[in-house]
C-alpha cells in the first residue's frame, strides 16, 4: 500500500507525487463532504502542486479559487512572452502584463481591470491611460483603453485572481497555517526524527496528533479562550 487517507489528509511514502495524491484527495473530499466544497471559495497551496489539470478542475468543475504558487517552467531563460493577437503585449511566467512602448520600447505594467466569467478572461488597462504616463508610441498603439487575455493563453499562469495581487497574496499568506500544523506533527509531536514503521502505523499516529490538537483547541473555544486555542503549551 502506497498510501492512507481519509478526505481531509493523506500519509504517503516519501516518493509518492503531490499533485497525483492531491487529485485523488480532493476526489475523497467531494464524495465524502460535498458540503465542504459547496462552502469553498479558494484552495490554496504551494508550487509543488502548480499544475495545469489541478487548476482547470478547481476552477472549471468547482468555481473554486486556485491560489497556487507557480513553478518557472519556461525555458531557455526565456523573460517574456507576447500575448496572442497583440504587438505589444507581453507577461512572464508569474502572470505579470506588461506593455512595451512601440516607439521607446519601455515597458509598463498594464493595470488589472478585473476577471470576466463569460467569456473566462482577464482584462488589463493601458497604462498610460490608467495612471497617466505620458506614452510616445500611444498614437500607433492597437491596446486602446484594455485588452481582454483568455484564461486559456496559459491556464499555469492566468488564474480568475491574478498572481501578485493583494487579495492573492492575502489568499496565499493563509495557507501558512497548514504550514503551522505539519511543522507542530514534526517538532512538537516529534515526528521529524521518530522509529515508527510502517504507513499504517504513522497514520494512526498522525491521526491520534490532530485529533488531540483538534480537542485542545476545542476545549480553549469551551473555555472561553479563543485566542489560545492554537496554542499546545497554554494550560486550559
Amino acid at each position: 500500500m502506497a498510501t492512507v487517507s481519509t478526505a481531509g489528509f493523506s500519509v504517503t511514502r516519501t516518493n509518492a507525487s503531490e499533485v497525483v495524491e492531491a487529485h485523488g484527495l480532493l476526489e475523497r473530499l467531494k464524495e465524502q463532504h460535498p458540503e465542504v466544497v459547496q462552502r469553498c471559495q479558494e484552495l490554496a497551496a504551494d508550487r509543488a502542486y502548480d499544475d495545469v489539470t489541478l487548476i482547470r478542475k478547481v476552477w472549471d468543475d468547482w468555481q473554486v479559487l486556485p491560489i497556487i504558487d507557480i513553478r518557472n517552467c519556461w525555458k531557455d531563460g526565456e523573460l517574456t512572452k507576447l500575448v496572442t493577437g497583440f504587438e505589444n503585449v507581453v507577461y512572464d511566467y508569474r502572470g505579470t502584463v506588461n506593455c512595451p512602448c512601440l516607439k521607446s520600447s519601455t515597458q509598463r505594467q498594464m493595470a488589472y481591470g478585473g476577471f470576466e466569467r463569460n467569456p473566462m478572461t482577464v482584462k488589463y488597462r493601458c497604462p498610460a491611460q490608467h495612471y497617466g504616463y505620458n506614452c510616445d508610441g500611444l498614437d500607433r498603439c492597437t491596446v486602446g483603453n484594455a485588452v481582454r487575455i483568455p484564461l486559456d493563453e496559459d491556464r499555469r499562469v492566468f488564474t480568475p485572481l491574478p498572481r501578485g495581487s493583494l487579495k492573492w497574496e492575502r489568499c496565499f499568506d493563509r495557507r501558512m497555517a497548514v504550514g503551522r500544523v505539519n511543522s507542530r506533527l514534526d517538532t512538537s509531536f516529534g515526528f521529524k526524527k521518530h522509529t515508527i514503521r510502517g504507513l499504517t502505523k504513522m497514520y494512526t499516529r498522525c491521526c491520534l496528533a490532530l485529533v488531540v490538537m483538534l480537542a485542545m483547541a476545542v476545549g480553549r473555544i469551551k473555555a472561553n479562550r479563543v485566542e489560545a486555542m492554537r496554542s499546545l503549551l497554554k494550560a486550559a
